[in-house]
């Protein structure tokens, strides 16, 4: 029997599709979904028989996994609990998007021990796990209203070319689907990057969409100090920390970039274009250290989710960056290991600034011991 084709373009409403696509999925049925790259075959995890009729057709081996897409990035930690801190970095800064990960999962406690057999043995045959959140949101509004994950292969059969429309997906597998939603070509026509992660390094399995160059930068370890208007207190912090980074792994500060460190500096009440203060400029040049080239920056969502550490000025800023975003809660603590402020020197003298870079290079030296520096020339 042909599939049901729904073109989602011409939807009414695009409710009514997710609905339909939840449905088929429940029901054990194999549903074509577009994504950002190419068009994807799915079936719900929690149905075996979907499963077993999505690996013969796909005609997989244990050598070749399936994948598990999943909701987000905090989602994926449910299943793999033991996720290293380089992959969640990349979690968080690729997905949704177009980037496959290849984690180590032999963790007990994970939600994959809930997922039926016929389900780990197609997507975890060799305590790995392919993780994905594709960009596309007919596909994420599906996984926020189905039951568990689902197990996502490219709408092709093997040995053919991926497709990147609807109506070639729905050529290729025929009646071997049950529901196909034609969304027209996909947004980059090709397939997800596929990236190994174990311990502190990454190996490129298939470059797809992201190239290798975009995965070294997203792989990055991130230093965020966060103050109020950015021009005076987080500048100064963030090139002191540079400073104590580099001295720290033996490289200058202009190579720090290259060894896999980023650090960078906002503020809550922040203009954008904003020039540092004048004796912010002056203490940090009689300390060897050029800040005249600052442009202040808003703290943005963006920033505060791709930051592996966050650290502001006072408990108030830390209080105003949780309420907005409590997700960074755990990656966001204070300069002051004792939990005090550094005071805003901000009007003051030459000398308020001083004292003010002073404690600033006593508070930073205890936090550059407190970071995960192993490891961060990541790539294989």
């Amino acid at each position: 029997m042909p599939p049901i084709v729904i073109d989602v373009r011409r939807a009414e409403d695009l409710r009514d599709v997710v609905h339909r696509a939840v449905q088929a999925l429940v029901e054990g049925g194999l549903v074509v979904f577009p994504t950002e790259t190419v068009y994807g075959v799915a079936a719900s995890a929690l149905e075996p028989t979907a499963v077993t009729r999505l690996v013969e057709l796909k005609q997989r081996t244990p050598d070749n996994p399936l994948a598990l897409a999943v909701r987000s990035a905090e989602d994926a930690r449910d299943y793999v609990p033991n996720m290293t801190s380089l992959a969640q970095r990349l979690a968080r800064r690729c997905w949704p998007g177009p980037v496959t990960m290849v984690v180590d999962d032999a963790h007990p406690d994970g939600l994959r021990q809930q997922l039926p057999e016929v389900t780990r043995a197609a997507v975890m045959p060799q305590n790995t796990i392919g993780l994905r959140v594709p960009a596309h949101q007919t596909i994420l509004d599906v996984l926020q209203l189905i039951t568990g994950p689902l197990v996502l292969s490219s709408a092709n059969l093997s040995g053919q070319s991926e497709t990147v429309t609807g109506e070639a997906a729905t050529e290729a597998l025929g009646d071997s689907v049950d529901l196909v939603l034609d969304d027209g070509p996909t947004r980059f026509g090709q397939p997800s990057s596929v990236v190994q992660v174990q311990g502190n390094t990454f190996t490129m399995l298939r470059e797809g969409v992201v190239p290798e160059k975009t995965l070294q930068r997203l792989a990055s370890l991130m230093v965020l100090f966060v103050c109020t208007g950015n021009t005076c207190r987080s500048p100064m912090a963030e090139l002191l920390a540079r400073r104590k980074i580099a001295e720290k792994l033996g490289c200058t500060i202009d190579e720090l970039d290259e060894r896999g460190v980023i650090v960078m500096s906002a503020g809550i009440a922040a203009m954008a274009g904003g020039r540092p203060s004048a004796e912010a400029v002056d203490v940090m040049t009689r300390a060897g250290l050029d800040l005249s080239a600052h442009v202040s920056q808003p703290l943005t969502r963006q920033l505060a989710q791709h930051a592996d550490v966050i650290l502001p000025m006072t408990r108030s800023h830390r209080a105003a960056i949780v309420a907005e975003w409590p997700d960074v809660a755990e990656r966001t603590r204070l300069v002051c290991t004792d939990g005090g402020d550094v005071s805003d020197p901000i009007g003051g003298t030459v000398e308020v600034y001083q004292r003010c870079a002073d404690q600033l290079v006593a508070e930073i030296a205890q936090q550059v011991e407190r970071l995960d520096l192993q490891g961060v020339d990541r790539v294989d």
